[in-house]
């Protein structure tokens, strides 16, 4: 494993590493987990562009939706 040399405010380093210690964990830890799901976003929304570009035009709602619809979170 590599290491690391980060710099950040001083009173954001204790807040993380308090929030790391509620959560049972250690910001080093913390870091690890972000960093890999940093990398590997991209991959992750490259698979989802396959899958919409897979299934447009495949699935059908049975009638034309509203604008509001369409919209809807």
């Amino acid at each position: 494993m590599k290491n690391v040399t980060l710099s950040a405010e001083e009173h954001l380093i204790e807040s993380a590493r308090e929030r790391a210690r509620v959560e049972h964990s250690t910001l080093n830890e913390q870091f690890r987990l972000w960093l890999a799901d940093y990398a590997h976003s991209r991959g992750r929304l490259s698979r989802y562009d396959e899958v919409m570009t897979t299934l447009r035009g495949k699935l059908q709602v049975g009638r034309k939706l509203t604008r509001d619809e369409m919209n809807e979170r």
